[in-house]
């Protein structure tokens, strides 16, 4: 049994320690094996060399049998070690990434559900983010970083100071600017690979589809009812994926919408059109300042997820977030057969 023990002890160095190439591990064995049955084969069962390798057949079946485990565990050890390394195609990244941006999106490239082919798709995504405020700063500055190629900024405000407690994309010294070049010198000085479009005007139904096909995905970060709802409506008819979320108070929550037959639309959640009038604003009723970016950070993930076709999108389903008891809850949501806007009949 020493002499197995001793084999197995020998494959395990070669392979970890030494990495000699498998093949040439799986000859020696074979070869030491041959030996040993040859021995069994040749001398009698009172034989020194017979005893020393077994001493009996069965016990060189089981003794083989037990390196063979040893063989597998060490081949599965390895085989686990490489799931999740990428290997880039020799195309996906030619001409495309240079060593900086390499470097920049290690982290998402190491990623077996994004890969060098996945980090391609987000550089070749066009992505418009409507209001650059509380959602819309996280939004913009992760999806930035992450290396999305085109993003698109909509919103007609200018920095105030009471935007300055969520909306961490801006400075003071940004005070009174446009939101959207702001937002657009914040995200080019922190990734200079990424491509801003800026609208600094009111997004409205003059402009709605014009700016919409445009853009592979739409993200809706604005706080005005009457804009999700036209939004939504847009994004429905032009057959553009959606991902919109909501904050208040304490309280977020994110849905998505993907153009395909049962997905259900903003509308479909939410059929009423509230009456501006009594919807009350951010200023009036507050909220948390981290709040933003926790949902625009989710916002973001969805975002990705669905560019490179990774995991399960909030498709279907709508998420909310309550910070203030520390919960999540996600609800299951079925297209409504009767909804004016996403509804076939």
């Amino acid at each position: 049994m020493m002499v197995f023990f001793l084999l197995g002890i020998t494959f395990l160095l070669l392979d970890r320690i030494f990495n000699v190439k498998r093949r040439y591990n799986l000859t020696f064995l074979s070869i030491a094996f041959g030996i040993i049955f040859l021995i069994h084969f040749t001398f009698s069962a009172d034989h020194i060399l017979v005893k020393s390798t077994g001493g009996s057949l069965s016990n060189l079946v089981i003794s083989f049998l037990l390196l063979l485990v040893i063989i597998g565990y060490v081949f599965l050890l390895k085989k686990a070690k490489t799931i999740g390394k990428v290997k880039f195609e020799k195309d996906s990244t030619k001409n495309l990434f240079n060593s900086e941006e390499l470097n920049r999106y290690a982290r998402h490239i190491v990623l077996k559900e994004i890969g060098g082919l996945g980090q391609k798709k987000l550089k070749n995504a066009k992505i418009l983010v409507i209001g650059a405020g509380g959602l819309g700063s996280p939004v913009l500055q992760y999806l930035g970083a992450g290396g999305i190629g085109t993003i698109g900024v909509v919103d007609s405000d200018l920095v105030d100071n009471s935007n300055l407690q969520r909306q961490i994309i801006y400075t003071d010294k940004m005070i009174g600017d446009p939101k959207v070049f702001a937002a657009s010198e914040a995200i080019r000085a922190q990734n200079p690979y990424t491509n801003i479009l800026t609208y600094n005007y009111l997004f409205d139904k003059k402009n709605a589809d014009d700016l919409i096909s445009n853009f592979d995905l739409i993200i809706d970060g604005t706080d005005n009812a009457q804009t999700r709802y036209l939004v939504n409506k847009t994004c429905v008819k032009l057959k553009k994926p959606l991902i919109s979320g909501a904050i208040s108070q304490w309280e977020g929550q994110v849905m998505v919408y993907t153009s395909t037959l049962d997905s259900p639309c903003y509308q479909c959640v939410f059929p009423n059109i509230p009456n501006t009038e009594l919807a009350a604003s951010c200023s009036e009723t507050g909220v948390v300042g981290a709040l933003p970016g926790v949902i625009g950070s989710i916002m973001a993930v969805e975002a990705i997820k669905l560019i490179v076709g990774a995991g399960e999108l909030l498709n279907g389903r709508l998420m909310i977030y309550d910070a203030l008891n520390a919960e999540t809850r996600t609800i299951k949501l079925n297209q409504d057969t009767n909804c004016p806007i996403c509804s076939k009949k």
